[in-house]
């Protein structure tokens, strides 16, 4: 007697099998787009149909650099193995899909497969459950497997409270009518680099940001203008208060001298204040030169864009060239660029190990970066030909510092901006 099972070969009428493991461990805290080209590749691997990543990336209507970092990806975290084809086409190789039970709990498992350490623990902790299900209710829908993954990275890369990070979540939501994930972290970043760790240092913070803002408000309205204050205009405002002790009326009486004037800025409300402000004479006559002189910031800034604008557009004709005559320099380009996304995302995984995996790219970034510098003086280039040169190598032509302080270039930029606005009039 004997028992036998219909089989197909149809494609699309059989079953793939995926491990309750990758399903509840990698899925929940993977990008959408991996977890798409995992399944569908895994789909074509149980039939062991051959496929390539152009075809993957058409069929998910994906870019087939998205794929390439799909199994990036996968592979770092040790679900795939890559087997190269070719070992000068980094590009080249087939896709073995490892047992992740096998590799946790078998007999062949070994250094350098997948470790439980690496798994991330994104629900297994009663406290951070607890998080998940307060921001769940605050943002009133289930949270994504991103979102979950990030929440659990500002805990150790900001030292964030739960009550800290529950705190912003309805602040942000409540006050900024935003849920998004990204302008929380912001939100959460800015604070902790202030040391406002608690709830009770937040709101203080909070209520005297509030205050500034009102302030900064009636000032903007009183010259005419509808919308909220640049950094820099805020930076300015908050000197009339803190270095010069002006009240808030007299700082709205400098700004009543500039009615009558077409376009009101700053400068010249700043100048009236430091000449009261210094007792200097002279106040009117002072102010009236500043006004046909001077250039408004957003002017200033709209020179640096134009500057900055032009560095770019030779850097890039330079890139073209360099590519069209070295095409290798191209895949070391985007052999580093690939190698920076994952390390971006490898940072914001929450993984055990990630400090090897960051230092693992690190190294390969510096090696694709040798090979690409050697090739380009081989071929009669300079090692820097394809940088962007920037007038200004503190700001990078943005007229700010790292520390978003107004760069040493900028009096030399504002003079040139004058002209260049007076050239056009």
């Amino acid at each position: 007697m004997a028992f036998v099972i219909e089989r197909t070969n149809e494609l699309f009428l059989l079953d793939t099998k995926i491990e309750n493991i990758f399903i509840h461990e990698f899925m929940t805290s993977a990008p959408g787009d991996y977890v798409k080209v995992y399944l569908l590749s895994l789909m074509y691997a149980g039939t062991e149909t051959e496929t390539t990543n152009a075809e993957i990336a058409r069929q998910l209507s994906l870019e087939e650099e998205d794929v390439l970092k799909a199994w990036n990806h996968w592979e770092s975290l040790g679900v795939v193995r890559k087997h190269f084809k070719d070992a000068k086409n980094k590009f080249n190789y087939d896709v073995e899909f490892l047992c992740i039970r096998e590799q946790l709990y078998g007999k062949s498992a070994k250094k350098g497969s997948v470790k439980k350490s690496s798994l991330p623990k994104l629900i297994d902790d009663k406290g951070l459950e607890e998080l998940y299900h307060a921001i769940e209710r605050i943002v009133n829908r289930p949270l994504s497997g991103t979102e979950l993954t990030e929440i659990a990275s500002w805990l150790s890369d900001y030292k964030a409270s739960p009550a800290a990070i529950t705190y912003a979540y309805s602040y942000c939501v409540n006050n900024k009518k935003k849920d998004n994930h990204k302008y929380v972290g912001a939100v959460i970043k800015e604070w902790t680099s202030k040391k406002l760790l608690e709830v009770a240092q937040i709101e203080e913070h909070l209520q005297e940001v509030d205050q500034r803002h009102f302030l900064h408000k009636r000032i903007l309205k009183a010259m005419g203008f509808k919308r909220n204050a640049t950094e820099a205009e805020a930076k300015i405002m908050d000197s009339w208060f803190d270095e010069m002790n002006f009240s808030i009326e007299r700082v709205l009486e400098a700004c009543s001298k500039t009615s009558g004037i077409s376009n009101p800025n700053f400068n010249y409300v700043n100048q009236i204040l430091v000449n009261w402000h210094t007792g200097k004479e002279n106040v009117q006559k002072n102010s009236e030169n500043l006004r046909k002189k001077s250039i408004s910031i957003a002017n200033v800034h709209k020179y640096y864009d134009k500057i900055k604008g032009e560095a770019e557009s030779a850097a890039s004709e330079r890139r073209e060239q360099v590519y069209l005559q070295l095409p290798k320099v191209k895949e070391l380009d985007e052999e580093i660029r690939l190698c920076g996304m994952e390390m971006s995302r490898i940072m914001l995984s929450g993984s055990a190990t990630k400090k090897q995996q960051v230092a693992s790219y690190k190294r390969k970034i510096e090696e694709f970066s040798e090979q690409k510098t050697a090739m380009l003086v081989e071929n009669g280039f300079a090692a820097d030909y394809m940088d962007t040169k920037y007038r200004c190598a503190v700001c990078n032509d943005s007229g700010a510092t790292d520390a978003n302080d107004r760069c040493s270039c900028f009096k030399q930029v504002q003079s040139e901006a004058e002209k260049w606005q007076n050239s056009k009039t």
